[in-house]
């Protein structure tokens, strides 16, 4: 699955600012329940409870909050550079400065594995990881995501 099938582009936050996980989450609600039509306070509580779970810290800097969402008809996710690390309680410890946001209908089980996979791919490739954290616009870090597709393009 490429990224390009479920980013979205035009909601991507460079600098995007969160006092903490909470605030992270809420922040995230507010920009995927404006651009999908559905209840922030839905999303945040989604993605709270996966978390309780275990923590979506990737490692390496990076954070993949995840959820399952009622009603949502496709897969969604969006991209975040933080405008400055947060303690975000991440499998290695380190703080995160970019979230890759990842929202799936309940049935989706399998697009939603394919969604986590082809973002842990990205995430694991260290120029990559530094070329979008040099990225200081929304079109910078579309650029950066549109270049990890096209190597795999049909």
């Amino acid at each position: 699955m490429q990224l390009g099938s479920f980013i979205d582009f035009d909601a991507m936050r460079p600098a995007l600012s969160a006092a903490n996980k909470r605030a992270l989450f809420q922040s995230l609600g507010q920009i995927a329940g404006q651009r999908l039509g559905i209840d922030p306070a839905e999303l945040v509580t989604a993605l709270a409870e996966r978390e309780r779970l275990g923590s979506t810290g990737f490692g390496n800097g990076v954070a993949i909050p995840h959820g399952k969402i009622a009603g949502l008809k496709r897969i969604y996710g969006l991209v975040a550079q933080l405008a400055e690390p947060l303690d975000y309680k991440a499998i290695d410890g380190d703080p995160v400065d970019l979230v890759f946001l990842l929202l799936s209908p309940p049935d989706a089980g399998a697009d939603h594995l394919k969604a986590l996979a082809a973002i842990s791919r990205v995430v694991r490739h260290g120029p990559t990881l530094e070329k979008l954290r040099g990225a200081r616009s929304r079109d910078a870090l579309a650029a950066v995501l549109i270049g990890v597709d096209e190597p795999h393009a049909a």
